[in-house]
């Protein structure tokens, strides 16, 4: 593949709900620049995008892909992101790489979540984006359906440039509205065919006109003087438009065919923004620049090692080029860089800026990493991800491997950002957090397959506190005698409730009773003893104890003896002092659309959750403000997903501990009994 000017080169990203036909787009759209002879299936795994073992055992795209193709003199490099929620991770990534997106929907279901958030990702990142309306030879498919729910959704912006036209109720073929053509792919290759006179294709145009006119006030007037638009100004009106946000265009197809796909890539060409006038925050697209390029997406490979995919936003990469990177300061050793087509990898002498490629075994470099010349050092904004919302505690299948397991995982996180891998400090258990079940099961399955272990997943446990609500006072005597000094403590103890996170000593002791240097070691037993309550074995807070009294041997007492003397006393005293379970609380605050308040509401009060308040956020949106036990929230996220169809948004925080329901806390003592 030879190299292009930034003038030449589009980068374009592939989003949109599941199973709308992305990657069906991008195999259609290499299919018709000639980089496959056939177009392969999801159901039989042979998709050019699909790069991953787990993408070919799934049939479906898990993360970001790139597909360069050759088109009319120009180079489109394709993105294609995954369309289920889990992979979010591959989305941002996309959008981060792209000068814009097309956002590809089922002709038969139209715009749904997967869709509206790819939108609305587009607008806050200020990506032109437009509309790609597939699968039009599936039965129950409507385009005018669709383009209706576009409109209603997003007003007067959505402007059809691609429409079908019909025989009886099948597609006859796709009329291109601006150069005023009709094509047929009843013989698998587009046919020129006369312009139908088809009454909805005029509107359609119309409508089409209409957005282009509005974009200059020399058309609007034109227009207006009942005076014909050419199609050289529609194109230049429209492209101003589209680069502006103010025009989203709405093309038409069937992937599978393919038909209209190559009208779809003409139209990115036509109306979507070349590389050279997109600049990258203060950053121009310059070739003759200084070298600053971005990595956008990270592969970890255990044969070749880290892969880095990367947009050359300035100057040029090649095998000579020194670059550092600006989180480190670190000089990278550059080898060839690489162009990729889906799962293809192919050697380039250069990547020059505005274009996409990659290099392997760059030391040290990460996700949202900035590689620069050592001269003119600049950082580009890096990509941002969705927090983690589903935790689950990582147990070895086999004995021993604990630290193998941490090992994959670990470079399993260079690749994917929304992962995270700790130990629970609390609980002692390695928890493992991502954006759902489906992702964490093939973070499971990419662990064996990539780094030969295997691991199971279990609800992690739950980080309770023991208090107690009484005041007692109660002694406790160490006393032993084995030949030779013997050992001797004996303290009296009061112990209180108090609002300290921590245990609360002080001492009262009159007459020498305990003598002053052995306080350190009551102290030592008592703290030492309240990281195991009475009742489940869980740390004790808010707990003041005071040292009153007691006595010593001139011999036989020792630090030891008090120590241990101090733990006796807490034995003895806490099942006395009215001893309850604490549960950690969270704060939860949810975005929630209105037309589901009552779905979200109704699962935080099955949780035992407190609602506080209920605020209107705008756009037709409400956040939800509730204190819920952390212990019921383990599943919230595939809740929410579920009751609100994936468009629910929260975020929990640690707020405090509260006394746990009786019936509920019985459940846990016995369940700390049976673990003993």
């Amino acid at each position: 593949m030879k190299s292009y000017t930034p003038d030449k080169i589009y980068n374009v990203a592939l989003l949109g709900h599941s199973s709308a036909g992305k990657t069906t787009f991008a195999e259609a759209a290499a299919y018709l620049c000639g980089d496959v002879e056939r177009m392969g299936k999801a159901a039989d795994a042979s998709l050019l995008m699909y790069a991953d073992a787990e993408e070919k055992k799934r049939g479906v795209s898990l993360s970001a892909s790139v597909l360069a193709l050759e088109r009319a003199g120009s180079k489109i490099n394709l993105i294609d992101a995954p369309g289920l929620f889990d992979f979010a991770a591959g989305v941002r990534e996309a959008v981060r790489a792209a000068d814009a997106a097309l956002i590809v929907l089922s002709g038969k279901s139209g715009l749904n979540v997967g869709s509206e958030q790819a939108y609305d990702l587009c607008v806050a990142q200020g990506k032109p984006r437009a509309f790609f309306v597939g699968k039009m030879d599936s039965s129950h498919a409507a385009f005018n359906k669709v383009l209706n729910m576009l409109t209603a959704q997003y007003g007067t912006a959505v402007c059809p440039v691609v429409a079908p036209f019909y025989e009886g109720e099948s597609v006859a073929g796709y009329a291109d509205l601006v150069a005023g053509k009709a094509y047929s792919y009843a013989s698998g290759a587009a046919k020129e065919v006369p312009m139908p006179a088809d009454e909805n294709v005029q509107n359609l145009t119309e409508l089409m006109i209409e957005a282009a006119a509005s974009q200059d006030e020399a058309l609007m007037e034109k227009y207006f003087d009942g005076q014909k638009l050419t199609e050289e100004e529609i194109v230049s009106a429209l492209r101003k438009g589209v680069c502006a946000g103010e025009i989203v265009p709405v093309f038409a197809g069937a992937q599978q065919v393919p038909a209209g796909v190559d009208l779809a890539l003409d139209g990115i060409l036509r109306y979507f923004p070349a590389a050279a006038s997109v600049k990258d925050g203060e950053v121009a697209c310059d070739p003759n620049g200084p070298t600053a390029a971005i990595v956008f997406k990270t592969v970890a490979d255990p044969f070749v090692g880290r892969i880095s995919l990367f947009k050359v936003v300035s100057g040029r990469i090649a095998p000579s080029s020194r670059l550092i990177n600006a989180r480190t300061g670190e000089e990278q050793r550059v080898g060839k860089p690489i162009m990729l087509k889906g799962a293809r990898q192919i050697d380039a002498d250069a990547i020059g800026a505005g274009d996409i490629g990659a290099l392997t075994k760059l030391s040290d470099v990460m996700t949202g990493d900035t590689l620069c010349d050592p001269a003119k050092p600049v950082t580009l904004a890096g990509v941002e991800y969705p927090a983690p919302t589903l935790s689950m505690a990582v147990y070895a299948v086999k004995k021993g491997e604990e630290e193998k397991i941490a090992s994959g995982l670990f470079r399993l996180m260079e690749e994917d950002p929304t992962i995270t891998f700790a130990t629970d400090p609390e609980t002692g258990e390695q928890v493992l957090s991502g954006l759902g079940e489906s992702h964490l099961d093939v973070i499971a399955s990419k662990l064996k397959s990539k780094f030969a272990t295997d691991m199971k997943l279990e609800v992690p446990k739950v980080a309770y506190r023991e208090a107690i609500r009484k005041k007692v006072k109660v002694q406790g005597r160490h006393k032993k005698q084995s030949g030779g000094h013997g050992q001797f403590g004996d303290v009296w103890i009061e112990f209180e409730p108090c609002d300290s996170t921590e245990m609360v000593f002080e001492e009262k002791v009159f007459g020498g009773s305990v003598p002053k240097n052995f306080f350190p070691a009551v102290e030592k037993g008592l703290r030492e003893a309240c990281q195991h309550g009475v009742l489940a074995g869980y740390p004790v807070v808010g707990l003041k104890a005071t040292l009153v009294d007691g006595s010593y041997h001139p011999v036989d007492s020792s630090e030891m003896a008090f120590k241990t003397a101090a733990s006796l006393a807490y034995k003895a005293g806490l099942p006395q002092a009215g001893p309850v379970l604490l549960e950690p609380v969270g704060t939860l605050t949810v975005r929630v659309p209105d037309d589901f308040m009552g779905e979200v509401i109704g699962d935080i009060n099955k949780r035992r959750g407190r609602v506080l308040g209920m605020n209107p956020i705008g756009h037709k949106l409400s956040e939800i403000v509730a204190e819920v036990p952390i212990g019921e929230m383990h599943d919230f996220s595939t809740a929410m997903r579920s009751v609100t169809q994936g468009r629910a948004s929260f975020t929990l925080e640690f707020a405090r501990y509260e006394d746990m329901p009786e019936a509920m806390a019985k459940k846990v003592i016995e369940a700390a009994k049976v673990e003993e």
